[in-house]
């Protein structure tokens, strides 16, 4: 876990005692000072810190005047107070200054473990309701790993940012939304983003599990469970310890099997095929559906103890139609994926008109498939309107798409371009190469004509 905790106090021999607790419990990012002063120094500096233990008596200054200064500075540092003294009134006194918890001292390690890790939740809850209400976009502290997710959405990059939050911790993750919107991708990125990401990452089609085959599959077998298994068989359970199990259209988990599931999700506990001992597993479990789990709750056709199981943290991905911004580039993302060569790939105008038009019942994978069928039909040419599926071509007109962005009178053939141009501009959020590509223009072209139009 690489959660930054700063642990201050003056007994040197505390500070190696509860250093060496946390690292025994996973954590790594831990900073002592015996010094209050040079702490408080640090702080000042902007040194940010996700946990802060505090001892209440120092020299210089107090464990008091600490909390009160690291609260008005990083308010989202999480300070865990520490006191040799058990007193209820100073207990209290610390939590309405804003201190999370309040120990006494010797502390237990799994004391101080649970604490902990209580208050970083309490900070991820408090981190994803800022993301919710600021205006300004969040940015991605780890955004390699979600590179392969393409978008310049502010809905989707508010997801991301909150499915990076999410990453950092172990609540089970539920991600919701139509078949085709990539949530199996922004699983993957969860868990690359995860202290587990050095693990497995395990897809399971929870849809193809049924009676004897989930328990086999899922938990494993013994020697002999079955009639001709001479071997065992390690399930997904083990497989994935230490790793992430992605649990896709659990929605269709038949009702008889969610229980069993159920237990594995509540105490790491499950027991092997053909054998009757109990066995542990420590894995992070992320799942995803694409259908209503309210309304089949209250047809009883899905377990709501496991519904509130699943969903520790809960991440709703938007449709295609929710994101047309995103056309343009994972058009171009795939034109380039499909043509042998890149460099030469082009949409006509008039063939992204269309596509910027459609519904996307399929969504991205839908996209996906139209872009590929045309590259196969186009043989290495642009990629004009005729490529395109018939019921595309039927959806909307070109003429009607085209004309839209104007006004209902009759313009000048400069200005139609030039609003065009912008429009297109503004879709493939500013970027010049991917602008030229789209509307089949050199770059050189581009690059004039929008500084004609005093646009950069």
């Amino acid at each position: 876990m690489d959660n930054k905790i700063i642990i201050i106090d003056d007994d040197l021999d505390f500070l190696e005692i509860v250093k060496g607790q946390l690292k025994n419990s996973g954590f790594i990012n831990i900073r002592t000072e015996d010094d209050s002063s040079k702490a408080a120094s640090i702080i000042e500096k902007g040194e940010v810190f996700n946990i802060a233990l505090i001892d209440m008596t120092m020299p210089d200054i107090d464990g008091m005047k600490l909390l009160e200064m690291i609260k008005n500075i990083s308010p989202r540092t999480e300070c865990i107070m520490v006191t040799a003294v058990n007193d209820a009134r100073v207990a209290v006194d610390c939590l309405k200054r804003g201190a999370y918890d309040y120990l006494v001292k010797p502390i237990a390690r799994e004391d101080l473990t649970l604490s902990i890790h209580r208050a970083l939740e309490r900070k991820r809850l408090l981190d994803i309701l800022d993301v919710e209400k600021k205006a300004s976009l969040p940015k991605l502290i780890y955004a390699d790993t979600f590179k392969p997710i393409i978008t310049q959405s502010h809905k989707m990059l508010r997801i991301l940012k909150e499915a990076e939050l999410h990453a950092r911790s172990d609540v089970p993750i539920l991600i919701t939304g139509e078949s085709g919107t990539g949530k199996e991708l922004l699983a993957k990125a969860i868990h690359c983003t995860s202290p587990r990401s050095k693990f497995k990452f395990t897809p399971v089609n929870m849809a193809s599990l049924t009676g004897s085959l989930f328990e086999s599959e899922f938990f494993g077998h013994t020697k002999g469970a079955f009639t001709g298994a001479e071997n065992f068989r390690a399930g997904y359970l083990e497989h994935t310890n230490q790793g992430t199990l992605f649990l896709d259209e659990i929605g269709n988990l038949p009702i008889e099997l969610q229980g069993k599931l159920l237990r594995v999700l509540q105490d790491g506990e499950y027991i092997k095929l053909g054998s009757s001992s109990q066995q542990t597993v420590d894995v992070r479990f992320i799942a995803a559906t694409n259908e209503d789990l309210d309304k089949m709750m209250a047809k009883k056709a899905f377990r709501k103890d496991l519904y509130y199981r699943i969903r520790g943290g809960w991440l709703h991905m938007p449709s295609l139609k929710e994101r047309k911004e995103d056309i343009p580039l994972l058009a171009d993302k795939f034109l380039q994926d499909f043509m042998s060569d890149p460099e030469k790939s082009v949409i006509e105008e008039e063939t992204m008109c269309l596509l910027m038009e459609y519904e996307y019942p399929g969504n991205i994978r839908e996209l996906r498939s139209i872009i590929q069928s045309a590259v196969n039909l186009a043989q290495g040419g642009p990629i004009s309107p005729n490529f395109l599926p018939e019921n595309l071509r039927k959806h909307t007109s070109i003429s009607t798409c085209l004309i839209r962005p104007m006004s209902e009178d009759i313009a000048p053939l400069a200005q139609i371009e030039q609003s065009h141009i912008i429009r297109a501009y503004k879709l493939t959020g500013r970027n010049k190469s991917q602008t030229a590509r789209l509307l089949g223009i050199g770059l050189n072209t581009l690059r004039r004509k929008l500084k004609s139009y005093g646009v950069e």
